[in-house]
């Protein structure tokens, strides 16, 4: 299963365009999509998801449409209501343009699973293996966006390439994500263009591999329990019912599926018969090991009664015949 978890989405845009770049990506075999509302300026009084679900127009059969924020910070001090944020999308993803925002989205800050930088500009800082594996050792995934290589000048497109370059080497291609961000359908690429790419870049075929499925499952699965489970840890699932027929389908019940019916004579409530009861017999049944350990003690004692006594060997009496010892000879 591969995900794209960067559609750039905007109230501006035509849904026509929209649904033409989600069938596309579809159609290439990416089956979970997160449309991507980016927030430049400060948060509003009241935070609200202005992504419309279900979409306005018709999306794919087995296609997952995710709705996803990415917020612009530049001082962490100013941004204390990221938890409110998040429970209102289903993914949180933050774009430092600083290098205190960079290192407190990094160590500190934890409502967010995806760094999304803006890697077609220049940074004044540079990509550190320690804050990144510490990130990256957090659960935080580290977002790389293909089709801005393809926009933009040739210095956009070497600073791109610098930053991806950087980021691979800093992170040894762990913990990485790869998303389109393309704003039309001229932008998307297939999953073996996108490696290939990546292949250039420095970015190893099996990383790359992890980078289009295995990672970002991770984020999805790790926000999703974020939000059903509790404390982020233990999520309930329902087990054991079954749907009973003639009321499942009409009402949407179910019942909590019972063991077998007890319906014997002699038998207790929890389908254990009386000692008394069982096959006529007034003493309880002993079990298969006592009456194995009675039967060979049984066994042993027969044994020992027909087995005769063993004789007690005697010294054959003296007689003549037999040399007997010579007698030393007394000292004189």
């Amino acid at each position: 299963m591969l995900y794209d978890l960067n559609v750039p989405w905007s109230a501006t845009d035509s849904p026509l365009q929209q649904q033409r770049t989600i069938s596309f990506l579809s159609e290439l075999g990416y089956d979970t999509l997160a449309l991507n509302h980016t927030i430049s300026s400060s948060l509003p009084s009241q935070i609200t998801n202005p992504i419309p679900s279900p979409p306005p127009f018709e999306i794919p059969k087995k296609t997952v449409l995710l709705r996803r924020c990415t917020l612009c910070i530049a001082d962490p001090t100013q941004n204390h209501r990221l938890p409110a944020l998040a429970a209102v999308y289903d993914i949180l993803a933050l774009r430092p343009t600083t290098e205190k925002a960079f290192l407190a989205a990094c160590l500190s800050l934890d409502s967010h699973s995806l760094i999304s930088l803006d890697l077609a500009k220049h940074f004044s800082f540079h990509f550190k293996p320690k804050p990144l594996m510490t990130a990256i050792n957090r659960g935080i995934r580290f977002e790389i966006c293909y089709s801005q290589s393809m926009d933009g000048d040739t210095a956009a497109r070497r600073n791109f390439i610098g930053n991806v370059v950087a980021i691979v080497r800093a992170t040894r291609g762990r913990g990485l994500v790869v998303s389109s961000g393309a704003m039309s359908v001229l932008g998307v690429r297939a999953p073996a263009d996108v490696l290939n790419l990546l292949e250039v870049w420095g970015l190893k075929r099996e990383r790359g591999l992890e980078s289009l499925g295995v990672n970002p499952r991770g984020v999805v699965v790790n926000e999703g329990l974020k939000r059903t489970s509790f404390r982020g840890v233990v999520d309930v699932v329902e087990g054991g019912e079954k749907i009973v027929k003639g009321k499942g389908k009409e009402n949407g019940e179910k019942e909590k599926e019972k063991g077998t019916q007890q319906n014997g004579v002699g038998k207790k409530q929890n389908g254990k018969r009386k000692a008394d009861e069982t096959n006529g017999e007034t003493t309880p049944r002993i079990s298969n090991r006592a009456a194995k350990k009675a039967k060979l003690k049984a066994l042993q004692d027969q044994k020992a009664t027909l087995s005769p006594a063993p004789e007690t060997p005697t010294q054959p009496p003296h007689t003549a015949d037999t040399p007997s010892k010579p007698q030393a000879a007394p000292n004189e």
